[in-house]
């Protein structure tokens, strides 16, 4: 049975076992932004093993939007380099669940769709440099208005494999242009969770025709002496699955991560 629910507040204050307990529990369903104590966050996706090969193949060629973090074997639940006791199949505080490419439901908890040939994949997340740009007086709006982080689809495709392709989702963060320039500087160092910005400035250059209607994730303003900042997004797999349709896709819902027990620093 869950347990009362827990404020964000709340759980701001949890270490991340203590955390992933709290979310296998049933005790809190939203975005992770801003929750972990400084520790990496993972964007999932779950795949049977005749396309988990593949879809190996398609992290290794488009690395900036999806840095592998760790891959569990086929059948076992549990991601043995990221941290105590990961059981993906509880740990995530919403799940999106695809069949042949449908979203089907968006499930609280996989444990009665887990299968023996099922492979799960953990990817780094932006969220991961979001400390690093903060310790440095960098604001970020829509922690600052406890939202989640906003992404658009672009019209900027990735390298294809023989059966999964598909355009690459970017986060966006405004910024002031000096804050931009540091922030450059810092993502640049941490190409596992996305790395540099791919793109600043006009929106409609890379495909995004309103910042006020993210495919994913919520809105966020941007004032006049702000410009929006853009990195590649682990959403992407999900657009990629989308597109490609395999039988069976899990993945975390956007902005509800995998808490790890990895420190941003050493990314």
């Amino acid at each position: 049975m869950n347990q009362p629910a827990l404020s964000f507040e709340q759980l701001q204050q949890r270490a991340p076992l203590a955390l992933r307990q709290s979310i296998a529990a049933g005790q809190y369903q939203g975005h992770t932004s801003g929750l972990g104590q400084g520790r990496v966050q993972a964007n999932i996706v779950i795949l049977p093993s005749d396309w988990a090969n593949e879809f190996l193949r398609y992290c290794t060629l488009n690395r900036q939007a999806c840095p592998l973090l760790d891959v569990t074997e086929p059948g076992d639940p549990f991601f043995r380099n990221l941290g105590t006791a990961i059981d993906i199949r509880h740990d995530v505080p919403r799940y999106r669940v695809y069949r042949h490419g449908e979203l089907c439901e968006e499930p609280l908890d996989i444990e009665s769709l887990w299968q023996d040939d099922l492979v799960a994949f953990a990817i780094g997340c932006s969220f991961s440099f979001e400390q690093p740009l903060l310790d440095a007086g960098i604001a970020l709006k829509h922690i600052d208005l406890g939202r989640n982080v906003a992404m658009y689809q672009t019209n900027i495709d990735t390298r294809p494999t023989a059966r999964l392709g598909g355009k690459l989702v970017v986060s966006m963060r405004p910024m002031k242009a000096a804050a931009a320039i540091q922030a450059i500087q810092i993502t640049a160092r941490m190409p596992n969770v996305h790395g540099a910005p791919v793109h600043i400035g006009d929106p409609s250059l890379i495909g995004i025709r309103s910042l006020d209607a993210p495919d994913y994730g919520d809105a966020v303003p941007i004032a006049a002496d702000e410009i929006p900042v853009f990195w590649a997004c682990g959403v992407t797999p999900q657009s990629v699955v989308q597109a490609s349709r395999p039988p069976l896709c899990i993945t975390h819902a956007p902005g509800c991560m995998l808490v790890t027990d990895l420190w941003n620093s050493a990314m």
